[in-house]
């Protein structure tokens, strides 16, 4: 019965560290993985120094991404912290989307991690490393709880600045990253309380017992 605490909280763990793993991965190597994305309906927008116009932009951990209404795809330079501004048909109007807004997506890889460590701790039936496990797990979600309000400023932020934009008409929304994020942080929590309670009922249930009756009021005791 125990195990049937601590076997999910192993799986909750695993789960967890694979979708912050993919949300870490992110764009520009795995394009769907956003954690905001913008769809242009009119006015032909551009993005940086590429002069074609743009019908949809992607933010993601490590660079933005953004569609060419030819179809082509083109990406931002991989790194921490990136900047991306967009111009209107005329190329005098722009909104930045500063690199402070960006930095803080790097928490995604650092919560990655730390779930990573909590889930090598859960496989342990030591009662000391068990409290690890657990302690690791909550730490670990408060990182990615971190990360998804970093995730959701960013959504803010971005919606708000496409607003700015004088002579184009947009849509921005949430993207799967976001959701992936919010989904582990919930994954993290269950683990932290139920590898800790698993293991703590296993150990409960090792333990060696001893039957009370009421016949032992009638028993002698020895005497010494």
């Amino acid at each position: 019965m125990p195990r049937a605490f601590h076997i999910p909280g192993i799986i909750f763990l695993f789960c967890a560290f694979v979708l912050l793993f993919l949300v870490s991965i992110g764009l520009p190597f795995l394009t769907t993985l956003d954690v905001a994305r913008v769809k242009f309906k009119d006015g032909n927008p551009t993005v940086g120094t590429d002069t074609n116009v743009v019908n949809e932009l992607r933010f993601g951990t490590w660079a933005d991404c953004w569609y060419e209404k030819t179809g082509t795809r083109a990406c931002s330079a991989a790194h921490n912290a990136y900047t991306t501004i967009v111009y209107d048909a005329q190329r005098q109007d722009f909104v930045t989307i500063g690199a402070s807004w960006t930095r803080g997506l790097a928490v995604h890889p650092v919560a990655t991690a730390i779930t990573f460590i909590a889930l090598l701790l859960s496989f342990s039936s030591h009662v000391t490393v068990t409290l690890m496990a657990s302690l690791v797990s909550f730490l670990a979600a408060l990182l990615t709880l971190i990360a998804f309000a970093i995730d959701i400023a960013l959504y803010v932020f971005v919606k708000h600045q496409m607003g700015k934009l004088d002579g184009v008409s947009s849509n921005t929304n949430t993207a799967p990253g976001f959701w992936l994020t919010f989904v582990s942080f919930l994954l993290l929590t269950f683990a932290g309380c139920t590898v800790c309670f698993g293991r703590r009922r296993d150990r409960h249930d090792g333990a060696t017992t001893y039957k009370y009756s009421w016949m032992d009021r009638f028993r002698r005791r020895p005497r010494y």
